[in-house]
């Protein structure tokens, strides 16, 4: 029900705003823009995609989708048979039973968790959201209310939607594009801050279900991560850009080749047919990427309608008038933008991240700012209506509030660490 009134809002308020600029400002071509609209029209200064082509994009990621999902889900299919799943889901249940104690001791969910949790970490996108709704099948397998998010599903997707990242490359690519004197400099603020996010999703989360997170085991292996991530940053620091760049395409990629190893290894040590395996599990794959075209399209519409009617705009004007009023510093507004769309649009908010830094600067407060907002969360609505969607859930329960809480520690994060590294 909450998604179903958020949507609504999105819809109902996009149009009377562009109704009040029609009618009242003269902004004639508004209607227009927001149909039938194109990013790639001269005359259109938002550059913005209307719904018609927002639908072909939907379905233009959901095709994409095929192959990527065919390919890691058929590599699951072969892990599970082999028995690997099982194996990382017993390597990791001391952490994941308190957790998540809903889910059984073993269970292919945890294993399935745990994969998508370390393709996230190591900002492989495509491998990730493949590992992600083979997650939510699992655990809706566990799920008794099939219509309702169970509390398990609601911790995955909070702990998901906060993406912790270790290196995040591409936001370090565009600001070298951009002619960045230092391109990584945004890289320990946005670790801190990301990481700062998730656990304020898993405290979020875990005070709701009443999950008590001083647990000993819980503490020893959020601990270890923290000690990991720490030691990483140190070494990383070391670095040059172009060395950052080649350590990540190795530890991401090449991890990604060792994990393929493994699994057709396992299976061939446990002499199951792998190429059967495989074929099997990238049949569910196809189907899957299908099944979530209407909850796609049907966000991406909401999101384009918002973003086309301009209402960012008033939004983005109306906190620096606050901020005026208020006498206090504004120069962070500047950078909001990216913060707005990022639980919208991943792109959008990557173009309003490079729109910031070709704007004000790479290098200044306002483009670190929108560098470091890029990296700190994820698409929460995008992330809603995929793997909601393709487990046919339509009652997310408190999912979306704890979600949007998590974004905005993160942001409010991002904005102290920002004002701290670069004043």
């Amino acid at each position: 029900m909450a998604l179903s009134r958020i949507w609504s809002a999105f819809i109902l308020i996009a149009i009377t705003v562009a109704s009040i600029k029609c009618f009242f400002f003269g902004e004639k071509e508004i209607f227009n823009l927001m149909i039938i609209g194109k990013a790639s029209d001269a005359g259109n200064v938002l550059k913005v995609d209307g719904i018609i082509e927002t639908c072909w994009t939907a379905v233009n990621i959901c095709l994409k989708l095929i192959g990527i999902m065919a390919l890691f889900m058929g590599f699951m299919s072969i892990a599970e048979k082999a028995g690997g799943i099982r194996l990382l889901s017993r390597i990791i249940s001391p952490f994941f039973s308190k957790l998540f104690p809903d889910v059984p001791k073993g269970h292919p969910a945890t294993g399935h968790m745990v994969m998508n949790f370390s393709a996230n970490l190591l900002g492989l996108d495509n491998a990730a959201t493949p590992f992600g709704l083979k997650t939510m099948e699992s655990l809706q397998e566990l799920n008794p209310n099939k219509d309702t998010a169970s509390n398990a599903q609601i911790m995955f997707l909070c702990l998901h939607a906060s993406g912790l990242t270790l290196i995040p490359v591409s936001i370090i690519a565009v600001r070298a594009s951009l002619d960045s004197a230092n391109p990584t400099d945004i890289f320990i603020p946005c670790m801190i801050a990301t990481f700062v996010a998730t656990m304020a999703a898993m405290f979020i989360v875990s005070f709701k279900q009443k999950i008590n997170v001083f647990q000993p085991a819980i503490l020893i292996w959020v601990l270890g991560l923290s000690s990991v991530i720490a030691l990483l940053v140190f070494y990383l620091t070391s670095l040059s850009t172009s060395g950052l760049q080649e350590f990540s395409g190795i530890l991401s990629n090449g991890l990604l080749l060792l994990i393929f190893f493994l699994i057709v290894l396992g299976g061939l040590y446990k002499n199951i047919n792998v190429y059967d395996a495989f074929v099997e599990g990238a049949k569910g794959g196809f189907d899957t990427a299908i099944r979530i075209i209407p909850y796609l399209v049907g966000m991406l519409v909401a999101i384009s309608l918002l973003r086309t009617s301009g209402t960012f705009d008033i939004v983005i004007n109306g906190l620096k008038h606050i901020c005026m009023s208020l006498g206090m510093d504004s120069r962070f507004i500047d950078g909001i933008p990216t913060a707005l769309i990022r639980p919208l649009s991943g792109s959008g908010a990557r173009g309003m991240m490079i729109d910031t830094m070709t704007t004000h600067g790479p290098d200044s407060f306002a483009g670190r700012l929108a560098s470091i907002l890029q990296g700190s969360s994820d698409t929460t609505f995008y992330v809603i209506a995929v793997y909601f969607g393709a487990v046919n859930v339509t009652n997310t329960r408190y999912a979306i509030g704890a979600m949007l809480l998590a974004d905005l520690v993160g942001v409010c994060t991002a904005i102290g660490l920002c004002y701290l590294f670069f004043g």
